[in-house]
């Protein structure tokens, strides 16, 4: 069992902060900044494509009340929300981080030296494929 599932069934300890029918979020074990927010729909799925458009309806507003939180507690000068898929989700359970940001936190974006192109023909391929699916 995953360690998500394990938290969501009470197999396993969390700081759990909100908990309703589809989601729970609890204090990340290791946190970008202190009260560093995991946001996990309680169906196991890999990735979001997998979630219902409710499910991640309702993580997202779960979230924004986790920033208006967090702002009011920490006074932060701003936030991250951030999610993982793929190969990049750690622990093969959908999750979202929702952590306060501040200036000079260390926390930052980090780029290969590869370039990479932004252009109309890579927008227009874009557009065209997500036509096929909305």
């Amino acid at each position: 069992m995953c360690v998500f599932c394990e938290i969501v069934k009470r197999k396993s300890p969390a700081h759990i902060v909100y908990e309703n029918s589809q989601l729970i979020s609890f204090l990340d074990i290791e946190p970008i900044n202190e009260g560093h927010v995991l946001v996990v729909p309680k169906q196991h799925v890999d990735t979001i494509e997998e979630l219902s458009d409710d499910t991640l309806a309702a993580i997202m507003s779960v979230a924004k009340k986790i920033v208006i939180t967090l702002n009011e507690i920490y006074g932060n000068e701003g936030y991250s929300i951030m999610q993982n898929g793929g190969k990049f989700c750690d622990f093969g359970h959908a999750h979202f981080h929702v952590f306060p940001r501040y200036d000079n936190d260390g926390f930052g974006w980090t780029y290969g030296s590869e370039e990479k192109a932004a252009n109309a023909e890579i927008a227009e391929q874009i557009r065209m494929q997500l036509d096929n699916i909305l």
